[in-house]
C-alpha cells in the first residue's frame, strides 16, 4: 500500500466489511465499526481544519495571498469531502445492502483484518509523532 487516500479507503472499506461479516458472532463488533467510521470522520474533519489554518497562517505571515494557496485549500477542501462522502455511504448503506457490496472481504481473515488495524493506526498524529514523545 503506497498510502494514497484511495488506497486507505479500501483498506477502511476491507475493516469494515470484517466487521460486519462477524458481527454475529461477536456484538461489540459493531461498536468497533461505529466508532471507527466516526474516528475517521473526526480525523478527516480535524485534519482539513488544521490545514485550512496552515494555510490563512501562511498567507497572513507573507501579507499577500497567492493563487496557488487558493488551489491548495480547494484540494484540500475537495479531497476531505471525498473522504466524508465515502464514510457518509458506509453509514447510510443498510446492512442487507452493505453484505451484498462487499468487496475483497472473503479474504480478509481476523489476522488481515489485525494488520489493517495496526496500518491504519500508524497514520495517527499521536503513532506518528510518538518518537517526540519518547525523546520528552
Amino acid at each position: 500500500v503506497s498510502g494514497g487516500d484511495d488506497e486507505i479507503q479500501q483498506l477502511q472499506k476491507a475493516l469494515l466489511d470484517y466487521l460486519d461479516e462477524n458481527t454475529e458472532t461477536d456484538a461489540s463488533l459493531v461498536f468497533s465499526r461505529k466508532f471507527y467510521i466516526a474516528q475517521w470522520f473526526r480525523d478527516t474533519t480535524m485534519e482539513t481544519e488544521k490545514a485550512i489554518k496552515s494555510q490563512k497562517d501562511e498567507d497572513s505571515s507573507e501579507g499577500t495571498h497567492h493563487a496557488k494557496d487558493v488551489e491548495t485549500t480547494g484540494q484540500i477542501m475537495h479531497r476531505a469531502e471525498s473522504r466524508k462522502k465515502f464514510l457518509r455511504n458506509i453509514i447510510t448503506t443498510a446492512a442487507s445492502q452493505f453484505s451484498t457490496l462487499k468487496i475483497n472481504s472473503d479474504t480478509v481473515d481476523y489476522e488481515d483484518a489485525c494488520l489493517i488495524v495496526r496500518y491504519l493506526a500508524s497514520m495517527r498524529p499521536f503513532a506518528q509523532s510518538f518518537d517526540i514523545y519518547l525523546t520528552q
